[in-house]
Formats: C-alpha cells, sequence, structure tokens
C-alpha cells in the first residue's frame, strides 16, 4: 500500500478536526502509516480528543481576543512544533486550518493537505492559501472567495456536500449518555454561544457576550421541566450567563463549557440551537430541527442545507428565536424521530475525509521512501 511505512503529522486545533478527520485516521494507521497528533490548548479540544482515544502532543494555546495574544500564542507555538515536526520527519500533514502546520510544511518542504470552510477568516486565509499543498472546499462555497485570499486553481479541491457529513455519515446514535446524565428523549435542549473571539465577530460583539440572555427566559416560561445545558466557548460567557440568567431561578438550566458524547447529545434532544455554524450543521444533517443565531450574514454551508431540505433556521431575532424554539417544542419529537434514517439522504453527497484520505495516498504514492 502506498501509505504503509509513511510518516503523516496532524495538527489539531480545535475539536471539529478529530471529530472529523478520525475515522480516516484510524484507516491510514490500519494501512500502514504512523500518524503523529499535535493539538492546540483551545476550548473543549483536549476534552474532545481525550474522548476519541487520540494520542497526542499538546503544543501551544489560542492567543484569546486580542490581536497581540493571537500573534504571541502564534509564534510560540511555531517555535514550540517546529523541532518535535522536525525530528518526526514526516512524508505527509494534514490540518483543518491551521496557520502553523501550513507555515512549518511550507518551510520545511513536507507535503500539505488542509480544510477550510470558512474564508470568512480571511486572516488565516491569507495566511495559509498561498503556501499550502491542497486546500479541501466544500463546493457550496464560491470558489471566487478562495481566489481572492490567495488559493490558486491547482490548489483548490472542491466537493458536494458539507464538512461535517465527514463523522454524522459515520455516526451511530448510543443512548447509554441518557442513563448517565440522567435525561430522557425529546426533553432537554443543547444550546451553543457565539464565536465572539473570531476575526468576523470581534466587531459585533464584547467576549463574554452571548445572545442567550435575550432569548431563552421566554422558551424557559413556557417549558420549564425540560433541561437546557448551555454550551459555552470562552469562561467569560459562563459568568455572563450565570449572572444574567440567575433569575430565572430554574435549575434545568445547566451553563458547562463541555458536555460528554455531544452527537448522542444532540441526536436525542429535542432542538439544537447554535450562535455558530459546525454544531447546527451537525444536527441538522441527523434530522434535528436546529436554530442558527448567528449575528451575521447566513453562511454558504447553512444555505446548502436549508436548500436540500434539511431542519435548519437562520434566525436572527431574539423574540422570533423564542417563538421558533417554543414551536418546535410545542410540535413535539414524532414517533419516527429517533431514527438511523438520515444516513440514507448524505449518501447522496461527498465525504470530505474519503477525499483528503485519497489525495494523502496518491501523494505518498509518488515517495519512494
Amino acid at each position: 500500500m502506498a501509505v504503509s511505512g509513511k510518516r503523516i503529522w496532524v495538527d489539531l486545533e480545535h475539536q471539529k478536526g478529530g471529530y472529523m478527520l478520525n475515522a480516516m485516521f484510524k484507516r491510514l494507521e490500519q494501512e500502514g502509516a504512523t500518524l503523529m497528533y499535535t493539538a492546540r490548548d483551545f476550548g473543549n479540544n483536549r476534552q474532545v480528543l481525550d474522548e476519541l482515544g487520540i494520542p497526542y502532543k499538546l503544543v501551544g494555546k489560542h492567543g484569546g481576543a486580542t490581536l497581540y495574544g493571537k500573534l504571541e500564542a502564534h509564534i510560540e507555538r511555531l517555535r514550540a512544533l517546529l523541532p518535535i515536526v522536525h525530528e518526526f520527519n514526516p512524508h505527509h500533514s494534514v490540518s483543518f486550518g491551521s496557520v502553523e502546520h501550513i507555515r512549518i510544511a511550507f518551510g520545511l518542504g513536507i507535503k500539505s493537505i488542509f480544510f477550510n470552510d470558512e474564508p470568512r477568516s480571511a486572516a488565516v486565509a491569507r495566511l495559509t492559501h498561498a503556501i499550502a499543498g491542497h486546500i479541501i472546499t466544500p463546493r457550496c462555497i464560491p470558489v471566487e472567495e478562495y481566489y481572492k485570499l490567495g488559493a490558486s486553481k491547482d490548489q483548490l479541491v472542491r466537493y458536494n456536500g458539507i464538512d461535517e457529513i465527514a463523522w454524522i455519515a459515520e455516526y451511530r446514535p448510543d443512548p447509554a449518555v441518557l442513563e448517565t446524565m440522567g435525561l430522557k428523549k425529546g426533553e432537554y435542549v443543547l444550546m451553543r454561544t457565539e464565536m465572539t473571539h473570531t476575526q468576523y465577530l470581534r466587531e459585533m460583539m464584547l467576549p463574554e457576550e452571548t445572545r442567550i440572555v435575550d432569548f431563552l427566559p421566554p422558551i424557559v416560561r413556557a417549558f420549564p421541566n425540560h433541561k437546557y445545558f448551555l454550551i459555552v466557548r470562552l469562561p467569560e460567557q459562563e459568568a455572563f450567563l450565570k449572572k444574567k440568567l440567575a433569575r430565572l431561578g430554574n435549575d434545568n438550566v445547566v451553563v458547562t463549557s463541555f458536555v460528554p458524547q455531544i452527537q448522542d447529545l444532540m441526536f436525542y434532544s429535542a432542538f439544537v440551537a447554535s450562535g455558530g455554524g459546525t454544531i447546527v450543521r451537525e444536527s441538522s444533517l441527523m434530522d434535528i430541527p436546529s436554530i442558527e443565531f448567528f449575528p451575521g450574514e447566513t453562511a454558504w454551508q447553512e444555505h446548502f442545507l436549508m436548500d436540500n431540505g434539511f431542519p435548519l433556521y437562520h434566525v436572527k431575532d431574539p423574540k422570533a428565536i423564542s417563538a421558533k424554539a417554543i414551536e418546535i417544542l410545542s410540535t413535539g419529537t414524532g414517533a419516527g424521530r429517533f431514527t438511523e434514517g438520515f444516513k440514507q439522504k448524505l449518501k447522496g453527497y461527498d465525504n470530505p475525509a474519503d477525499i483528503c484520505h485519497g489525495y494523502i495516498e496518491r501523494e505518498l504514492a509518488e515517495i519512494k521512501s
């Protein structure tokens, strides 16, 4: 096999990479490749990688909300990664949008491939596109968005679908988490805060802010016996939510930075809501009613999902969000809700992890030793 005996470096900067590519990692290892995993200390990344059983070297951290902090963390992580990667001497490398991965791979002459489904993060794109090997991108995002940020036609690998299909297509529901957490199917809700640390939200919101405080109270008053898990991205958001929602006086509202087996919790929930895209893309692919309350323009991936009949709703007005949530809860889950029927529909789209594997395999076949 082309990959047997080859060394592949994987850089996992945030949890999406672990979820998305875990099946591909296992496949490469089964085919005889040696993989080295490096990870950044950011958000739930460590907990997710531990849960997935991925053996990683923790290198560096997120730089926070300021430009100075981001640059400082980037420089420190580059300095720490360089000797580790140089000693491993990989034949190939892969990441989900890691700036350090692409810079080191380019500098050391290592073949690289990475995923980018967020050209709105223009700074990351400008630092990576011009020097990356291949860039895997959803076809629903206009190719011009990548060209204007430095990518060339030869670099881009386009596919019919979105990144989240890579792991949702492989997902098998496990109801054990319900017993562990004392939950019942369809009687709880997952909500995730906005990504206020990102380039495209820094000018719209303060780091600690989340609009959950505006639309959640009417929902809780209408359905006080449901459980509500509010998953924060930043410590500041956790403190903000606990202070603002204390007046609700409802112990069923739980503010946390991490929940175990999040795909299983999504699958058996009444609905999922988020100020970012990934979690609601996952849930809508599973045919779960999903509300996105991102304050900006609707992303191309969300248009793809809505245009193809997946139950995703992008709602910005807090009163409208409350109304939509109450409508979903009033309707109930229905008898056929908790099935794996969603998988049949996903077969009609491309799996980006399979595409990535194919490129790695072909490029490794060109290497003699």
